[in-house]
């Protein structure tokens, strides 16, 4: 028994219904492409699923407050003890791409920790979920990170689009760096064990973490900002200044890793191409 086992029977509810709304696009391949950006796509999709979690959690804890990407924000939020985080399509360019790798991610803070975490990838039937007493599951089956503590042995999970830009190129010759879309799905992937970790320098927004970093300390592992910090949830500014997540064996090892390229970036700032975006400031959500 969990303290959070109807808020985790609510969200996996809500995320089958995004689901189904989602997979119901991906068969047709029929739908609206909008932008809120450079580089950030919109879909129908991405609405619909949103409206269909927001009237699930809405209903059933109409008394928490609510941030997620395709809602407009409200300080009110603010106010409140416990928040849903959610992203009802975190990979919409694998989406648009036909590539099965995103997900629907939901997440519930509790003062600024998320204690709750649901995690779906409709496409292959991939259901992460756990909370604080839970551990986590995919699935039916309970799982956790991984016990491999060396770096040349790792399995590290990227961007497709660093790794377009070669910010990935210095760790290769370490590493076994995989390709895999949606940083949530990322996440996901690690607290069940299918991969050792995954870090960004890029900067991410908290609907894009949440759920996943509930799911890593649910499977044993660890999560920071890219500079070791610990995360908070429900900010007033919602950008994190990248990640790092891990198994506990790993988790010290690419902390330092991670200080030292980004030292390395800092000191090429001056220049006109800056490794991992440290050039610029962190952009501003709504």
């Amino acid at each position: 028994m969990s303290e959070f086992d109807a808020e985790l029977e609510f969200a996996r509810k809500a995320a089958l219904a995004a689901g189904e709304i989602l997979t119901r696009y991906w068969n047709q391949r029929t739908y609206t492409v909008g932008s809120k950006g450079r580089d950030n796509p919109v879909t129908e999709a991405d609405l619909e699923a949103d409206s269909a979690i927001k009237k699930v959690l809405s209903a059933a804890f109409p008394e928490y407050g609510w941030l997620s990407e395709e809602t407009a924000d409200n300080s009110d939020r603010l106010t409140r003890r416990r928040v849903w985080i959610v992203d009802p399509l975190d990979g919409t360019k694998e989406f648009i791409g036909g590539i099965d790798e995103f997900a629907i991610a939901i997440a519930l803070a509790e003062e600024g920790v998320p204690v709750v975490g649901v995690t779906y990838n409709p496409i292959r039937q991939e259901m992460f979920w756990g909370a604080r007493e839970t551990g986590c599951h995919l699935n039916d089956k309970e799982v956790g990170v991984t016990r491999n503590g060396k770096l040349e042995q790792a399995t590290i999970l990227a961007s497709r689009s660093e790794l377009s830009r070669g910010e990935w190129e210095a760790f290769k010759s370490t590493m076994t760096v995989k390709a895999t879309g949606s940083v949530a799905y990322k996440l996901a992937l690690v607290a069940a064990g299918m991969a050792d970790a995954t870090f960004t320098h890029s900067p991410k927004s908290e609907w894009d973490i949440a759920s996943g970093a509930a799911l890593v300390v649910a499977g044993g592992g660890r999560i920071c900002d890219i500079e070791g910090r610990e995360m908070r949830f429900n900010q007033p500014q919602v950008t994190v200044s990248g990640l790092i997540a891990s198994n506990v064996e790993l988790y010290d090892q690419l902390v330092a890793m991670a200080r030292q390229q980004g030292q390395a970036a800092r000191d090429r700032a001056a220049g006109p191409s800056c490794l991992y975006n440290f050039c610029s400031p962190l952009p501003q959500i709504r």
